[in-house]
């Protein structure tokens, strides 16, 4: 059997770095930061209001942005639920930046903290 043909040139993604424009949070809305990949589209979060909450990433945002450890996002909040919330934007890290120097997100200590566990011995002892 002949092989087929193709139907058009074929197109190549855009994958240039887009400038969007920044999202911030509104009422029932918090930024978080992802502590943990629990799989079937969950993870647990850290929000920066202190709770540890359980998050749903939307249906919209599952095949589309992929979420890793230690991003930022912002979280929709349930009334009905304190423990859950929606993931419903993930930042990169320069939206993260500037979102700290405006001054609407703060880095925390444990995050810090967290991210200098990952060297498993002190330098100083070297």
């Amino acid at each position: 059997m002949p092989g087929r043909k193709s139907k058009g040139p074929k197109r190549k993604a855009n994958r240039e770095p887009t400038k969007r424009e920044l999202v911030y949070k509104d009422d029932g809305q918090e930024y978080a930061r992802v502590i943990k990949m629990l799989g079937n589209s969950r993870c647990e979060l850290q929000c920066m209001d202190g709770i540890k909450r359980l998050g749903n990433i939307r249906g919209n945002m599952k095949h589309k942005v992929w979420i890793k450890l230690s991003d930022h996002v912002l979280v929709g909040l349930r009334d009905f639920q304190d423990g859950k919330c929606d993931i419903i934007h993930k930042y990169t890290q320069e939206e993260v930046r500037s979102l700290q120097s405006y001054g609407e997100m703060t880095v925390t200590d444990e995050a810090q903290q967290e991210e200098d566990r990952d060297v498993p011995f002190d330098f100083d002892d070297i």
